[in-house]
């Protein structure tokens, strides 16, 4: 079984760089396809960021590219969504996602609960 928890969410200034984490048990998680997703209107979830299991390749959603990444720890067996120069429109409930299937794309099996990021201005 893989758990994903998230944390590090919280009140943000605009213009702030939050660095919200996501810590995976059951699995090492350095082997696992990643990403980061948030709700948009009239969507379940979109795309924020997300990389292969060895972030050698990443892809990164228009509106955020330059501004954010997905870091990780290995021997912590954490990601995180590094948030730089963050917007008030990108409050927003932020959840870790991972798989075990190969490449960049395709399903995620294994979701976090989500951590708030609500950006003040």
């Amino acid at each position: 079984q893989v758990q994903l928890v998230e944390s590090g969410g919280g009140l943000v200034q605009a213009g702030g760089s939050p660095k919200p984490l996501c810590i995976a048990s059951g699995r090492t998680f350095s082997t696992l396809r990643k990403g980061w997703f948030r709700p948009a209107p009239g969507k379940e979830r979109e795309l924020v960021v997300k990389e292969n299991w060895s972030g050698g390749r990443k892809i990164i959603a228009d509106s955020v590219k330059g501004r954010f990444t997905i870091p990780r720890d290995n021997t912590k067996n954490t990601v995180y969504l590094q948030m730089d120069n963050l917007k008030h429109e990108e409050t927003a409930v932020y959840y870790c996602a991972a798989d075990t299937t190969s490449g960049i794309t395709g399903r995620y099996d294994y979701w976090g609960q989500g951590t708030q990021v609500t950006v003040s201005s």
